[in-house]
């Protein structure tokens, strides 16, 4: 991953995908002109290649191994193609055509059926792998447990397969030490691992890219089911080491359900590309990285409905994450953002800082979350072109009066959400208290759509009003809060209610500098 003048790249043999933050002053109807040309010789503009997007992000194919390319993105006027600016250039490189690892050939000798466990096969060519090779796990379903990826390795789901998480909790042996809900803990091995946790060190593992037009799923709820249960059993046995909650946890599954495995845990980990895939069906959530940076993912589709807690896209105490042209259908939150919980949050104080979130819509689900877990703070989050219309929640900001902490300079623009939520919530709240009052400032909403939606049935925790902005007591404000641009839909027209007393579709209470610029379309 390169980054120069705003604009960043993953690169294959044969490929490049580009992608770079949206100008503020980009209005709807706007264009990018991407060209790509020879960086050997970009004078003769014999490889010039001209793609236009409406969006930021483009993959340009076709193009030759281990050769230097010189990319540059224009904003372009919609009405007569008319260039307006330059918004950057970067200097790219193709990768080298590796030699793949095919786990069906010798010495692996992996049984796409289905029935046949693989996990020996596929670890020992992951081991194999370095950086002239790649994994390639072809045509077939491929059983499998816990797998674990080292530095400079990469993994090729093709088309048609599916790298298939088994439902005994036995295969995702031995535990790890591992981050769940905000507490530092012994979890079940995740079914792809990356890295080691260690809150005070460095990334311990780095360069991985996990791609291709396949899908990795997990034992969905069976093994979310059979991992609480056992786990319930280890309690009693006083065989788990899983903390104990101090209050009162959400239920009886709360406790046992923090050792569940996700399906790819990042710990520790740099410069990690997750591309193309169907990724789904955890015990847990999805996509977990944990102290972690500069982790890109893009074109994927998360499928977890139906599994309680499934979050799609999780980055934890995380800096410089990037998500772009996914779709979400999740049984929990298709995103969220997150840093640690109450006095341990505080205390190892790595906050979750420069995500970006764009192009991505949900079909089912929670939507973009930041928090409850926020106690080491998030920071500098940027959405746009997100549709999470047909969410629940839509775009929330929540934590509960224990954590402490900060949330701010959030910014979400030109994207559609069934609401906006900025408040305190009383779930997840076990745990010590910090001694402090998390802090929400410094936000922005620009061109946003409101559609008051609710398709999940049965799950009523959404409905309300469109837009609800509330700080934890008078002494507590959230503030700098400004609604630009704001369109509800026709059925749900917008009014404000500042005393909290009526059921309109706004509700304020311990604000501070909050502004509206409002549209009832």
């Amino acid at each position: 991953m390169t980054d120069d003048a705003g604009l960043h790249y993953t690169a294959t043999h044969d490929t490049l995908t580009i992608w770079w933050d949206r100008p503020d002053d980009a209005r709807s109807g706007r264009r990018y002109q991407v060209t790509v040309s020879d960086d050997v010789a970009p004078q003769t503009h014999q490889t010039q290649r001209i793609q236009q997007t409406t969006v930021t992000h483009c993959t340009i194919g076709d193009l030759q191994p281990s050769h230097p390319y010189h990319v540059t993105v224009h904003l372009v006027d919609a009405d007569d193609d008319r260039e307006l600016r330059e918004l950057g250039g970067v200097d790219a490189c193709t990768t080298a055509v590796k030699r793949m690892l095919d786990v069906t050939r010798p010495p692996y000798r992996a049984v796409g059926d289905g029935r046949t466990l693989n996990t020996t096969a596929i670890q020992r060519a992951l081991d194999d792998c370095d950086a002239d090779t790649a994994v390639l796990i072809p045509a077939g379903t491929f059983l499998t447990g816990a797998l674990r990826m080292h530095s400079h390795t990469e993994l090729v789901v093709a088309a048609g397969a599916t790298l298939q998480g088994t439902t005994d909790p036995a295969d995702y042996e031995p535990y790890i030490r591992s981050r769940f809900e905000g507490i530092e803990m012994d979890c079940l091995s995740s079914l792809i691992n990356i890295g080691e946790l260690d809150h005070d060190g460095p990334a311990n593992c780095t360069d991985v890219t996990i791609r291709g037009a396949g899908a990795i799923l997990s034992g969905g709820r069976e093994l979310m089911r059979s991992v609480i249960d056992r786990e319930k059993q280890r309690i009693r046995a006083g065989q788990s080491t899983a903390p104990a909650a101090v209050g009162r946890p959400d239920g009886d599954d709360t406790v046992p359900g923090r050792v569940r495995p996700r399906l790819i845990n990042m710990s520790n980990a740099s410069r990690v590309t997750i591309a193309g895939l169907t990724l789904g069906q955890s015990a847990s959530w999805n996509v977990h990285m944990i102290y972690s940076d500069h982790i890109v993912t893009y074109g994927c589709t998360f499928r977890s409905k139906g599994v309680f807690n499934g979050d799609g896209w999780d980055p934890d105490s995380c800096e410089d994450c990037t998500i772009f042209g996914c779709v979400f259908e999740t049984g929990d939150d298709a995103i969220a953002i997150k840093s640690g919980k109450n006095p341990e949050g505080n205390r190892i104080g790595r906050p979750s800082r420069r995500i970006r979130i764009f192009d991505c819509r949900a079909e089912f689900g929670f939507g973009i979350t930041l928090g409850s877990e926020m106690s080491g703070g998030i920071d500098d989050v940027r959405i746009w072109d997100c549709d999470m219309s047909r969410t629940s929640f839509g775009l929330e900001i929540k934590a509960t009066r224990k954590r402490g902490g900060y949330v701010r300079d959030v910014v979400a623009t030109d994207s559609t959400f069934s609401h906006i939520q900025l408040h305190g919530v009383p779930y997840n709240d076990d745990g010590e208290d910090s001694g402090q009052v998390p802090v929400f400032e410094r936000m922005r909403f620009e061109r946003v759509r409101l559609l008051d939606r609710f398709p999940a049935t049965g799950d009523r925790r959404g409905k309300g009003r469109d837009i609800e902005v509330c700080g934890f007591d008078a002494d507590h404000p959230v503030r700098g809060i400004v609604f630009r641009e704001l369109t509800f839909s026709p059925t749900q027209p917008g009014a404000i209610d500042p005393h909290a007393n009526g059921a309109a579709n706004i509700r304020l209470r311990h604000v501070r500098d909050v502004s509206f610029d409002v549209d009832c379309a």
